[in-house]
Parts: C-alpha cells; sequence; structure tokens
C-alpha cells in the first residue's frame, strides 16, 4: 500500500506525516528559522504498525525535496534525519552550513 505524504505549515512550524482512516501514523516536523531560510527538523515519530518499511527515510526524502522546491537550507537535528541525510549524498546538497 502506498501512502500519501502530506504537508502542513502553520506559521514557523511544519510537518510531514502519513495518515490512515482520520489517525496519524507517522510524523516529521520541522520549524523554520533564519528569516524562513533554514528549516530544522525537530522530530520524526512512526508508528509501530509502520515500522521496517523505510517510512521515516521516505518523510526525510520529502522534506529535503521540499526545501530543494522553496530554496531552503535544512537543520536535521532529528537524529534519524541526521542519518538519513548524512549516509546519502544526494540529500546534501540542502544541508546548512553548521
Amino acid at each position: 500500500m502506498s501512502d500519501e505524504i502530506l504537508h502542513r505549515q502553520e506559521g514557523r512550524r511544519g510537518a510531514f506525516t502519513i495518515e490512515r482512516g482520520g489517525k496519524r501514523l507517522a510524523e516529521q516536523t520541522y520549524t523554520m528559522r533564519q528569516g524562513g531560510k533554514v528549516a530544522s527538523i525537530e522530530h520524526t515519530e512512526v508508528d509501530e504498525s509502520l515500522r521496517g518499511q523505510g517510512i521515516a527515510r521516505k518523510l526525510t526524502v520529502a522534506t529535503v525535496e521540499w526545501a530543494r522546491g522553496q530554496g531552503l537550507k535544512i537543520l536535521p537535528l532529528c537524529p534519524f534525519a541526521k542519518a538519513v541525510i548524512e549516509r546519502d549524498e544526494s540529500l546534501q546538497d540542502v544541508l546548512a552550513q553548521a
């Protein structure tokens, strides 16, 4: 089953999510920083029912693709998102300078 990744943003905070039957099963949250030029990935959480399916990686890739489209940089504060980006050179072009 292919799950649609939804994006919501309110003010400086946003999230990429997967929902089924009105229930949120996976989420990666971010906060806009540096005058809206950087999105810091704060947290990634996946329901037990979706574990082991690469869902958290898919959320991270969706966040990176969104950042590219918006001309933003990413600061991965979430350890999982940081590990995904560090392991995949194709995602590193959006990394904010430390």
